[in-house]
């Protein structure tokens, strides 16, 4: 119940993040959209077994989480299941990958090893730049973005509602789970022969939900077709923005930053 609870909580907080007057708050939704791609893309094509490479794509996130007064740890604690998902997928290149390279005194480094960290570090910078795009940008001005990209509206469109439905999929697995707690309050969990029928009242009362939900939209004149046009110029402080990032992306891709900071000191 409590973390039925913490989850609505959390979603509308990411809202009123997304909605305060901050400096990232600020810049146009297409620029940071933009980045946000560029960046996962520039991240995923990094060789699997080179860490140092991969560590210094990290320094782009400390320096974004510094312009815009971010936090990191709140991404860790509130994705927490993500990356620990992650993590397991992950221990599965040790098994897969067993080539020794080295060692550490009694220790073998093998190649799953390596590819295993790489991984972790891809996947946890890629949702963090993630997380920071939602909490930045209201999810209306992100379809505005991805309308301006020329994505159908039909996906936009789902992209929206999906968003906005979690929502309502929640508070109804919260009024069944009150519901259920009542009929059996010295019960632990969910017995499992209700399980199906449980998932199944669920989805049809989301259905419903969600049905009265989009009829309401309509009624006060939502429209895919023009919901999300919203015709806001480029400013110059965007574009400097964007070309910023843009460069440090790039630097961090293909300059070596930790192998010359090496050579300086060693």
């Amino acid at each position: 119940m409590n973390k039925i609870e913490n989850a609505i909580k959390e979603v509308h907080n990411i809202d009123k993040l997304s909605n305060q007057e901050r400096y990232l708050n600020k810049m146009h939704p297409l620029m940071k959209l933009l980045i946000t791609i560029i960046y996962i893309l520039f991240l995923t094509s990094i060789d699997k077994y080179n860490i140092n490479t991969t560590l210094a794509m990290g320094i782009y996130l400390i320096v974004i989480s510094i312009i815009g007064d971010l936090s990191i740890k709140n991404c860790f604690k509130r994705l927490k299941i993500v990356f620990l998902l992650l993590v397991i997928l992950g221990l599965a290149n040790i098994v897969l990958d067993r080539l020794v390279i080295t060692y550490i005194g009694f220790i073998p480094i093998t190649t799953g090893l390596i590819s295993m960290i790489t991984l972790i570090l891809k996947g946890s910078f890629a949702i963090i730049a993630s997380y920071f795009l939602i909490i930045t940008t209201s999810i209306e001005k992100i379809c505005s973005a991805l309308k301006m990209i020329h994505i159908p509206n039909i996906l936009i469109t789902i992209f929206m509602l999906i968003y906005r439905y979690i929502i309502v999929f929640l508070k109804e697995v919260e009024r069944i789970w009150t519901a259920y707690s009542m009929r059996s309050p010295k019960q632990k969990g969910v017995n499992f022969r209700v399980w199906g029928s449980m998932i199944g009242s669920l989805m049809l009362r989301s259905i419903d939900r969600a049905q009265i939900v989009y009829e309401s939209m309509e009624i006060r004149g939502f429209n895919p077709n023009t919901f999300f046009v919203q015709k806001e110029k480029i400013n110059k402080l965007s574009l400097i923005y964007f070309l910023y990032c843009i460069l440090l992306i790039i630097v961090l891709r293909f300059v070596p930053i930790f192998d010359i900071i090496g050579n300086i000191f060693v």
